[in-house]
């Protein structure tokens, strides 16, 4: 892999950490308690996992120059795989696969404004 190849995949990480980061403290600010971060199942990861009363939401964080660049950076194998690894997490919890759950989607534009589509993977 070459250096550049290297820096650009560094700093697209870096970017999406900052992109999580931003979208964790806008759902504090709205009252939600994050459960957890960069949750890693056997599948993948989940951005950022949240309670919002009794429902957890698994929220999945896109970055773009705009909010719907950013919205076709999700393919359908990302949100199969978020899928399996939700099922995985409502495990550990007390209703287990029975649990309330909501997927949303959050995207980060250029700017760092945030657009956030509650239950944006609702079947």
């Amino acid at each position: 892999m070459s250096d550049m190849r290297k820096r650009r995949g560094a700093t697209a990480y870096q970017a999406g950490r900052v992109a999580e980061d931003q979208v964790s403290r806008y759902y504090e600010r709205s009252g939600h308690v994050i459960a957890a971060r960069r949750w890693r199942g056997v599948g993948g990861e989940i951005d950022v996992i949240l309670q919002d009363g009794a429902r957890t939401v698994f929220v999945e964080v896109k970055r773009g120059p705009t909010h719907a660049e950013a919205a076709m950076r999700l393919g359908a194998r990302q949100i199969a795989r978020l899928f399996d690894c939700a099922a995985e997490y409502m495990g550990s919890l007390p209703d287990g696969q029975l649990s309330e759950v909501r997927f949303d989607l959050a995207l980060v534009d250029g700017t760092g404004r945030i657009e956030v589509i509650e239950n944006a993977l609702a079947a």
